[in-house]
């Protein structure tokens, strides 16, 4: 039987301070131009909290609104405000940066993360009265510092600084001398990364009313590397999220691809349930600092906000058929292999094209197509163009080019079969995945049957290979577990005996 998704968390963290002091746009800057107009005017254009929370691409990305209801906003996105905007939404929530700092110190297990007393003191009440908080992971947030102990750190031994609101409130010390495995840099994109990753497996484990001790697997597709001078990626981000985030019965391991790597993961977790290795996996994902404020240049340049100012994370949760939640069906796989080059056209061929010809079907078979979903709002200023709308040209393309879509029905494929580009550009957080909560409430609402989830990766980052990569696979509705349960043994029993009474009949009925 098909392994069946159960539910999806969705989290972002406004981040403002991490991206004047931990973006690599702006560290590099720093160090290369430390004198230059776009770091004196970038405090100018970070957003308020309460701006990142009434975006509508935000609200869309924690389901307080849907892509469909996106795609009626008047582009850009930037100078609208989405009436009734929340903090929490269907998926997730938009956490503020100073209760995210809490978080961040109660996911430290080598006492690297040091805040100030008068910052916990003031802070801890609000975070605490966040509903997906629990109480042993508030239990786990010390008291705090004082301030001079922190500024020694920061000043003498190299800590990454910690802020709120333009304030020092705390650092991330080195958890090593020399290792620049673990300098205070890693270690706090390591721990922003976890706590976001715990955020996210919270929610997903909430949103699929399962209890966490249903949980026995967690795979991690974020973008970092866990680990030490000896094994600098070693791991491991998945186990080490869900024991804070309380899931006692799981275990866990990376999976790292780039922007790939969250299809990879999906898939690798399906096939372990399907398989019956484990009944319940969660997928999550938690935040890059180092792609914060990645495009402020041009942002700032064009008199935009800072628009990347928000940590992503996700969770999926892939568990046992139940007749009743949508399938991925492992049947119909795209794959960018090693021969596949990297021109355009062959990779969606390989990714769309070839898998669906494989299972019989169309390009226009699947009602929707979700590749990479990045924010249109922070790709065109910075002249990546629409990223979305691009990937649905292609596939249009490919499919008139097969017979498959009628040339004067180019114009309309992406409004049919895609979907506008909501997801903040956090690497791997927007390839594919950002649709999947969505896809399956409307599968389950009999809205569409069919969707394909499309992560691609660039490989070449790495400088190990100049391979492109990608995977596919399709999410569709349950085709019912007892087509597929197959029969009991009292069943087994009970069909060999009827089998050999109606042999041992034929036999005399031959003799006679």
């Amino acid at each position: 039987m098909n392994s069946v998704i159960k539910g999806a968390g969705y989290v972002l963290v406004h981040t403002p301070e991490m991206v004047v002091y931990n973006g690599t746009t702006q560290t590099t800057e720093r160090v290369v131009n430390p004198e230059s107009e776009y770091l004196k005017e970038l405090r100018d254009h970070l957003r308020s909290y309460d701006t990142c929370v009434n975006y509508w691409p935000n609200q869309v990305y924690i389901g307080n609104a849907t892509p469909d209801d996106l795609a009626q906003v008047e582009f850009p996105y930037y100078d609208k405000v989405k009436e009734g905007a929340e903090r929490y939404g269907k998926y997730g929530e938009i956490m503020p940066e100073d209760e995210f700092l809490l978080l961040a110190q109660a996911c430290d297990m080598f006492e690297v993360v040091m805040l100030e007393k008068g910052f916990v003191a003031a802070t801890k009440e609000k975070f605490a009265a966040d509903p997906i908080i629990t109480d042993d992971i508030v239990e786990k947030v010390i008291e705090g510092f004082e301030i001079s102990e922190i500024e020694h750190f920061v000043n003498e031994e190299h800590a990454e600084g910690l802020y709120h609101e333009n304030k020092l409130v705390g650092c991330v010390k080195r958890a090593h001398d020399i290792d620049a495995n673990l300098s205070a840099h890693v270690m706090h994109e390591n721990i922003m990364s976890k706590a976001s990753s715990v955020l996210a497996l919270l929610y997903g484990v909430r949103n699929a009313g399962i209890e966490k001790t249903d949980v026995e697997y967690v795979i991690d597709c974020a973008e970092e590397a866990c680990g030490d001078m000896n094994q600098r990626g070693g791991g491991n981000f998945a186990k080490a999220a869900a024991e804070v985030a309380g899931l006692l019965n799981a275990t866990g391991s990376d999976s790292r691809g780039f922007c790939a790597g969250p299809s990879h993961a999906l898939i690798e977790a399906a096939a372990l349930v399907k398989s019956g290795a484990y009944k319940c996996v969660a997928v999550t994902a938690g935040g890059c600092t180092a792609k914060l404020g990645m495009n402020g240049k041009d942002h700032v340049k064009k008199g935009l906000p800072i628009l990347e100012d928000c940590l992503g994370g996700f969770c999926v949760i892939i568990a046992e058929n139940d007749g009743v939640n949508p399938e991925i069906n492992l049947d119909i796989l795209g794959r960018h292999t090693v021969g596949t080059g990297s021109a355009p056209q062959n990779v969606i061929g390989s990714l769309v094209a070839d898998p669906l010809e494989r299972a019989g079907l169309k390009i226009t078979d699947i009602d929707k197509f979700s590749p990479e979903m990045q924010n249109p709002d922070i790709t065109k200023p910075a002249g990546a163009g629409d990223v979305p709308l691009a990937n649905y040209k292609m596939i249009a393309a490919l499919a008139v080019k097969r017979g498959e879509l009628d040339r004067k029905e180019l114009a309309s494929f992406a409004g049919e079969h895609g979907l506008t580009g909501w997801a903040p550009t956090q690497g791997h957080i927007p390839s594919g995945v950002p649709y999947i909560g969505f896809a399956r409430e409307d599968i389950l609402a009999g809205k569409i049957n069919k969707v394909m989830i499309i992560g691609k990766g660039s490989l070449f980052l790495g400088r190990m290979t100049n391979l492109f990569d990608g995977v596919s696979f399709v999410i569709q509705a349950n085709t019912g577990a007892e087509d597929n349960s197959g029969v009991s043994e009292e069943e087994v029993k009970g069909l060999i005996a009827k089998a050999m009474k109606d042999f041992a009949a034929s036999l005399m009925a031959t003799e006679e």
